[in-house]
């Protein structure tokens, strides 16, 4: 096979996990972001304090050691896992934290008298959160919840420290048996690029279909 060929073959292989671990990643982000900024809002000081600490740590560690301490360290306290699911809980723990923070600012925003009017109308918290806060912050806070979404695709090429099989893993596979590091590492760039060129389009699309429904604008 050529290098072509041999280098197209990596990227089909891989390309599938790298979507599949990343869309897995941040809808588990989203989801555990927004229970953590709902905690962190709405519960006590003791609760959030316990809750700001994990986060600034994730935050403040990078992303190569955690992955690198979930695979290898794991096993050590009796977390033997795959390197997919070693992976894809990383980037879950990783997004989730910075996903937080973007709520959270978003709660902050939102005047309190918007809760009170919830409270004086009789809905429990969980109602106020999902009528109310959620739908009122969704437009201001898409943008920042793209552009995590946009870096967690990059970091997906960390993964491959930790033997996932995906996109970097495969293609760098190719060039490290042809030699060939300047084609394979364009093809990875192109690669990369073009999934970061997508997510981008569809968030803009999302943001204009949000707008028209809360806003009446195009």
């Amino acid at each position: 096979m050529s290098v072509v060929s041999e280098t197209l073959w990596a990227v089909a292989r891989g390309l599938p996990l790298t979507v599949g671990i990343w869309l897995a990643s941040v809808a588990t982000g989203l989801l555990v972001g927004v229970l953590v900024a709902c905690a962190r809002h709405f519960g006590g000081w003791v609760v959030n304090a316990a809750l700001a600490t994990l986060v600034e740590v994730v935050r403040g560690v990078p992303f190569v050691v955690q992955a690198f301490l979930l695979y290898y360290g794991g096993p050590f306290i009796g977390l033997d896992l795959t390197p997919v699911v070693a992976g894809w809980l990383a980037l879950s723990v990783y997004a989730a934290a910075y996903f937080s923070e973007v709520f959270r600012a978003g709660f902050r925003a939102i005047p309190a008298g918007h809760t009170e009017a919830a409270r004086l109308l009789g809905l429990k918290t969980n109602q106020t959160i999902t009528r109310i806060l959620l739908p009122e912050m969704a437009l201001s806070v898409l943008p920042a919840l793209a552009n995590l979404a946009v870096i967690l695709i990059k970091e997906t090429a960390i993964l491959s420290i930790i033997t996932v099989p995906e996109l970097t893993f495969t293609v760098s596979g190719v060039g490290s048996a042809t030699f060939a590091f300047a084609q394979t590492m364009a093809a990875l760039a192109l690669s990369y690029w073009l999934l970061v060129e997508l997510t981008a389009w569809a968030a803009r699309r999302l943001e204009r279909g949000i707008a028209r429904a809360t806003l009446g604008t195009a």
